[in-house]
């Protein structure tokens, strides 16, 4: 597949390098092309650099790795995207980082595509750029898995394969509607992080996820 990246930095780079080394052919856009060109020399396996539009207009699939500041500028200069697939892996989020800048209104997925017209997957944006190097991620023995929102099935079939290149396990997320729900859960698990807690300790079992429905009816009744 090829797919071309928006953006020439850590996440960038995690996710561009594992995707080329899986056989894609990948080119890397950014607003200084030095750079961009720079990334895909160390990334190696016939991958190039250039600029946004090229980046854009090369992929079968686009990245948005990018600050969200970034991302109108960004998507300005990458040129028309209507109906193209592109991953969102941004995060709206302010310093400390545990905060929205899109609080009370839609989520920055959601923006992203009434803005281009594309085909928005939400995606990759759970996790920081150190964990998309492992190969793969994995822990306590299982893989991990992504978390996906997004409208069209084709699209989410498209990220689904590049989730599985990486060794990782998509996860139904929804329709884009609820790519703020991920959004947003982000910015809370960052700052649990922060306060170095663990967040995995307070999910259960998915067993347990529905609680008991005999019991939860005696309390109601």
């Amino acid at each position: 597949m090829r797919i071309g990246v928006l953006g020439a930095g850590a996440m960038a780079d995690a996710l561009a390098t594992q995707w080329a080394r899986k056989g894609h052919q990948v080119r890397i856009g950014a607003r200084t092309p030095a750079k961009a060109v720079a990334l895909a020399g160390r990334i190696g396996h016939g991958a190039a650099g250039g600029t946004l539009r090229e980046a854009a207009e090369f992929g079968d699939a686009v990245l948005l790795a990018v600050w969200h500041e970034g991302v109108q500028d960004v998507l300005r200069a990458a040129g028309p995207l209507e109906g193209r697939v592109l991953i969102d892996c941004t995060n709206p989020m302010e310093p400390p980082f545990e905060r929205l800048k899109t609080a009370g209104g839609p989520s920055a997925a959601r923006r992203i595509a009434d803005a281009t017209g594309a085909r928005v997957v939400k995606a990759f944006n759970t996790c920081h750029e150190s964990v998309w190097r492992m190969t793969p991620p994995a822990f306590a023995g299982r893989p991990l898995g992504v978390p996906l929102c997004g409208d069209d099935e084709e699209a989410l079939a498209v990220v689904r394969g590049l989730v599985g290149d990486l060794g990782c396990v998509p996860m139904d997320g929804g329709g884009l509607e609820r790519a703020g729900l991920l959004e947003a859960a982000t910015a809370f698990l960052v700052g649990l992080w922060v306060a170095g807690e663990d967040p995995s300790a307070m999910l259960p079992p998915p067993e347990y996820a529905g609680g008991d429905p005999a019991r939860t009816s005696e309390l109601a009744g």
